[in-house]
């Protein structure tokens, strides 16, 4: 079972992570694929018996694994706030709020729900503005 958060977020935070929980998700998929680095080879022959260069990293290899390595803690970061607004959304009540929410977390844009829902962009706006408020309340 999911641990009940325990720090507050504020609204702002909250509508920033709604609007971008669809490309966080996207994010998370590409770069957990990036990271598998399969094994490396080692060295046969008189190479393997040379000295290895002090300092930094001269293998592009090595290099571009360490660039992958760094996506460790933004996925970290992602998760959270994904987390958060997943442990959120039992909170929203509503027919009308729960699908335009599932649409924004889907990556659909104000004037595409807009426009499906058959009501004004400021109606759809006020609907936001409400889920914010059931969520963080």
């Amino acid at each position: 079972m999911l641990k009940e958060r325990t720090l507050t977020i504020t609204p702002d935070a909250l509508d920033s992570m709604i609007t971008d929980y669809h490309w966080m998700v996207n994010a998370i998929k590409e770069m957990r694929a990036e990271m598998v680095i399969g094994a490396k080879t080692a060295q046969y022959g008189i190479e393997a018996t040379l000295p290895k260069a002090a300092g930094g990293v001269g293998d592009p290899i090595m290099q571009e694994a360490i660039r992958r390595s760094r996506n460790i803690k933004r996925v970290a970061e992602y998760e959270k706030k994904l987390l958060e607004v997943q442990l959120l959304v039992e909170r929203v009540t509503g027919d009308r709020e729960m699908q335009v929410l599932n649409w924004m977390l889907d990556g659909k844009s104000k004037n595409w729900i807009s426009k499906n829902m058959g009501v004004s962009h400021t109606h759809i706006r006020n609907i936001k503005e409400n889920i914010i408020k059931q969520m963080v309340g």
